[in-house]
């Protein structure tokens, strides 16, 4: 997989966060952990030192994870963006025509996305259905509960 990833800055600093938080603090607790399991004896038995190694496991893929994402990521900084169309970056203030209501999208990498903050991924289907559209365009977007229409009445990038 050479293919680069869409990321914010923020989002950079924030997977920059958590490899550091997995190298210092998490690695350092799993070896203290595993260690003191051995310490109780028979490790066919031990429970607690199997759950360690697992841990140990996830936090070591993990930081291969976020070592990869990082050295593969094309940092898009949507302040700087100049154009008209929906990109990665652009908060997309939607107008759901069935409802009436208003929704507001920030389309950002897929390790950023967190719905609650009102960030989509940019494999999302929503995301994928804006990317390229202009501001007052109608978009059809396929969800699972059916077919929504929007239409775009605001794009920034900030």
């Amino acid at each position: 997989m050479s293919q680069t990833i869409p990321m914010t800055r923020e989002g950079q600093i924030r997977l920059k966060e958590e490899l550091k938080n997995l190298i210092r603090v998490e690695r350092p607790k799993v070896v203290q952990d595993i260690a003191e399991a051995r310490s109780h004896g028979d490790l066919s038995e031990n429970a607690e030192y199997d759950a360690a190694k697992e841990r140990q496991a996830w936090v070591e893929g993990r930081i291969q994870e976020i070592n990869d994402k990082l050295a593969r990521a094309q940092v898009i900084d949507p302040a700087e963006l100049d154009t008209d169309k929906v990109v990665f970056g652009a908060k997309v203030t939607l107008f759901d025509v069935d409802s009436g209501n208003e929704v507001t999208y920030m389309i950002v990498g897929e390790d950023e996305a967190d719905l609650k903050f009102g960030k989509i991924s940019i494999n999302s289907p929503v995301a994928k259905a804006l990317i390229g559209h202009r501001l007052d365009e109608e978009v059809t977007i396929k969800i699972p509960s059916g077919l929504k229409t929007y239409e775009i009445i605001d794009i920034k990038y900030e």
